[in-house]
């Protein structure tokens, strides 16, 4: 009963959306039907409380949108690394934001360890971001949930780091400064988002 609850509610709640918003602003609607042009490429968390239209009061069809455990960016995945073409060759996307989250439950198991297979070997690609929090935290005396704080930060700017790596953005980046990257912190007990790497700084690169 209890799940036929939720999918009713779902349900129901598409019949208020078509009422209330869609028909409110139908040819909005019509517009995107006809062609998406998404202006952000968003690499977030999948955790189900952050969705990324709501907290930053976007409507549809303004960001294309890839979402896994703890926001990683893995070389080998085929999966992420087709949506990163598809956004910026085919949809001709200028902004990436790499969104992460505070209470993460893929941070924390990172830094405590995960005994699941395949999430074992997921968050293996954030180590990287575990060892820079390790030394931080020891150097700070940083309590436990200041410690994740500190995690959570550091694996947005290393998937940020896998991000650039990737063949296609660095010879993307050779030329030009597009598409621009940006590394984001929601803040899910408060709403916030605070920038960690701001990509309207970015400066154009050159060949060598």
């Amino acid at each position: 009963m209890k799940d036929k609850s939720i999918v009713n509610q779902l349900l129901n709640g598409n019949n208020q959306f078509v009422t209330q918003e869609f028909h409110e602003h139908v040819a909005y609607y019509q517009s995107i039907a006809k062609r998406q042009s998404p202006k952000v490429l968003w690499i977030g968390c999948s955790d189900s409380r952050v969705s990324e239209d709501v907290i930053t009061g976007s409507k549809p069809g303004t960001m294309f949108v890839h979402r896994n455990v703890a926001n990683i960016i893995a070389f080998n995945d085929v999966n992420v690394a087709s949506i990163i073409e598809y956004g910026v060759v085919h949809l001709k996307i200028e902004d990436i934001i790499v969104c992460g989250h505070t209470r993460c439950g893929g941070i924390a198991a990172i830094e405590d360890g995960v005994h699941e297979n395949y999430i074992a070997d997921w968050l293996c690609i954030a180590s990287g971001a575990k060892e820079t929090a390790d030394r931080i935290a020891a150097e700070r005396h940083l309590s436990r949930e200041q410690k994740l704080e500190v995690l959570t930060a550091e694996n947005v700017k290393l998937q940020i780091k896998h991000l650039r790596s990737l063949a296609m953005i660095k010879n993307m980046h050779a030329d030009s400064p597009l598409p621009r990257i940006h590394g984001w912190l929601y803040r899910v007990e408060t709403g916030k988002i605070e920038v960690l790497v701001d990509g309207r700084e970015t400066k154009p690169a050159h060949r060598t």
